[in-house]
């Protein structure tokens, strides 16, 4: 009678998610209790084993037709873009992180990894393609390859992958044979320029809907019912990709790819099993690489073996080498570091990734309206987040500062404000300094990092977008006309990532939501010069208490306001964007004053244009050099660096950076 009760704590003391597990969509289910209990004991045979990444550009459909897969194998979809777990992914429909699965095919088992398609994202990528043999790359039919399928394609070559293509949307009522066969040709000339092999360049075409649930290896637009399924890509994986070349007679090794943390089990290390056998029970240890030779992290023993199998987590005994698993029971082992057996004291070779290109400070949030609504005000708990975030995260970088402060390096805006984003909804408060970009000198050279960047727009929208971006230092490659598409036009050009920190909300807002704009880091260049002048002068407040309207009625022909009435306002807090170049102070709480020859009752005609309420991305890319963000869960909000209005004068007139 003793072993029911036992067996049940053990499943809730393991079933139980933790809040800032990554990984895990879902908790353990009793589903998944039940799988784990009837899983095989027996590992699989490397030959019998796929592993596979999905790789494309954004929101060319790779979180579709993994969806598509997942049910073609007979997995429970709980709802659609299923392997997008966090909360974040699902609200903004992009994928942040990278993440695992395994189908099963016809007595082979494929391990699917689904990566982000953004370039802010690209580290994610980076550091799971070493544990692929092979890659599906996904690329829209009508759009073509784009900035950031060059990225990911150029990382699959690197390691030596032979990806099979997949284009998708066909089914598309612009898209035609013709059409296929010319983003067939392009993606040809991409991978013959950037050096592929001819066993590479000897890629399989698939043609595929993922949103419809088929793949053919033919083009066609409406294909017969009883093909109407994914069969074809997947006998293509097993027939193209080569199975892990693995020796299950050696000793366990495993290179750490991906880490989580559960608040019951400890760390999570994900990664693939390089070589031997592993059970539950084993005793293991962590070891790298240093400069003074390889260094022992820690020695345990595997507490438990986990495999996300469709939708569910399922736990294993054993495992071997060539399959992609997740293991518990030791503590202090990270991204990058082998995990092997105790005999062994060789380390595996780690991942390079591309160096960080933007920086950003984070700081004790010190304005007079702070502590209102967060609960993590201090900097030593601002530090220890950020920590365990480059701990998971290695494509950011955290630096300590003075004063509480720390310099966070990373790829993009859009990386650094969906960490900003998480920590303001897990209570933190904090300041955030604007974006700056890194240089690198080189012979006594200044260089500076250089995007990639593909813009469509309707034809009339071309000018405005050519004049912003000459004030950003952009140099045009390429124009012409979109194929399939009449009155739209598509730009190539190169721009420094400065040039374009703030400036998509710009592009918005000027081609009024019509156009596209793609972007990845191209290379390191020359210093191209000072920006011109892209953004006004602000509205600063000179007074502390409750924004009336009465006092925004004045002020609205001043500029564009970014409060309401009601709002709490203090000094030096950036209320709105000047008509001019110039800073204006301005009182935005001044109220009307009674007497017995004004009534309050007046004021209940006022009419305010609506503000321009910022977003946390539109915010990073606004603020300016002396201008920080302060982020509360409940508010973000611009304000000047120094609030004393004197004090920014005297400022001022010292040199600029």
């Amino acid at each position: 009678m003793v072993a029911g009760p036992l067996l049940r704590s053990l499943w809730s003391a393991t079933t139980r998610k933790s809040s800032n597990c990554r990984f895990f969509p879902r908790a353990f289910s009793t589903a998944s209790a039940a799988t784990a209990s009837t899983a095989p004991s027996s590992f699989l045979e490397p030959s019998r084993l796929r592993n596979v990444a999905v790789i494309a550009h954004v929101d060319h459909g790779k979180t579709t037709l993994m969806d598509r897969l997942l049910r073609q194998c007979g997995a429970d979809i709980p709802h659609e873009r299923a392997m997008d777990s966090i909360s974040l992914e699902r609200e903004r429909g992009i994928t942040i992180a990278s993440k695992v699965t395994s189908i099963s095919w016809k007595e082979n088992e494929l391990n699917m990894v689904d990566t982000p398609g953004h370039a802010d994202f690209g580290g994610e990528v980076e550091r799971v393609v070493g544990m692929v043999e092979g890659a599906v790359l996904v690329v829209d039919a009508g759009e073509g390859p784009l900035a950031q399928t060059k990225f990911v394609l150029a990382k699959a070559l690197k390691y030596g992958l032979r990806p099979l293509l997949l284009l998708n949307k066909v089914d598309r009522p612009s898209v035609s044979e013709e059409r296929c066969n010319e983003v067939e040709s392009l993606v040809f000339d991409l991978f013959a320029n950037l050096g592929a092999t001819e066993e590479q360049l000897d890629f399989p075409v698939l043609y595929a809907s993922a949103k419809e649930g088929w793949a053919s290896s033919t083009f066609t637009k409406d294909p017969p019912a009883d093909a109407k399924n994914m069969s074809m890509l997947l006998d293509a994986i097993i027939r193209h990709v080569p199975p892990p070349k693995a020796s299950l007679d050696e000793p366990f090794q495993m290179l750490v790819s991906m880490m989580e943390r559960d608040f019951y089990l400890g760390r999570i290390l994900t990664g693939r099993v390089v070589s031997g056998i592993i059970r539950v029970g084993d005793k293991v240890h962590g070891i790298r690489k240093m400069d003074s030779g390889v260094e022992k992290i820690e020695e345990g023993k595997v507490v438990k073996l986990m495999k996300k199998k469709g939708t569910t987590i399922v736990l294993i005994d054993s495992a071997g080498a060539g399959d992609i698993i997740s293991m518990a029971g030791l503590a202090n082992p990270s991204i990058g570091h082998t995990v092997a057996n105790a005999e062994v004291m060789t380390p595996l070779p780690t991942v390079e990734l591309d160096p960080p290109t933007i920086s950003m400070t984070f700081g004790v949030n010190d304005s007079p309206l702070a502590g209102r609504d967060g609960t993590h005000l201090t900097g030593g708990k601002i530090g220890d987040r950020l920590m365990a975030e480059a701990e998971t995260n290695l494509a950011i970088n955290v630096i300590p500062g003075l004063s509480e402060s720390f310099e966070v390096q990373g790829r993009g805006e859009l990386q650094l404000g969906i960490l900003i984003e998480n920590m303001r909804r897990e209570g933190f408060e904090l300041s955030v300094s604007p974006p700056k970009v890194m240089y690198k000198t080189e012979r006594g050279q200044k260089l500076e990092p250089i995007e990639e960047v593909t813009i469509e727009v309707n034809d009339e929208h071309v000018g405005l977008v050519m004049e912003a971006l000459s004030h950003r230092r952009a140099e045009v490659m390429d124009m012409g006309p979109v194929a399939g598409n009449v009155g739209r036009t598509r730009l190539s050009l190169t721009c420094p990532s400065r040039g374009l920190v703030g400036y998509r909300s710009v592009f918005s807002s000027d081609t009024r939501g019509t156009g596209f704009m793609h972007r990845a880091f191209l290379t390191y260049e020359k210093y191209r010069g000072v920006l011109g002048n892209v953004r006004k002068g602000v509205l600063v407040s000179m007074g502390y208490g409750t924004i009336t309207a009465y006092a925004l009625v004045s002020l609205e022909p001043r500029g564009t306001l970014f409060v309401t009435p009601g709002m709490e306002s203090y000094d030096g807090m950036i209320v709105g964007e000047h008509s001019r170049d110039s800073d204006l102070d301005i009182n935005p709480v001044r109220s009307k004053e009674l007497s017995n020859m004004r009534a309050a009752g007046k004021d209940e005609n006022v009419k305010l244009s609506p503000p321009r309420l910022m977003t946390l991305e539109e915010a990073i890319g606004y603020v300016a050099s002396d201008e920080l963000i302060e982020v509360t869960p409940k508010a973000i909000r611009l304000r000047k660096r120094y609030l004393d209005v004197n004090k920014r004068k005297s400022m001022s007139k010292r040199p600029k950076e």
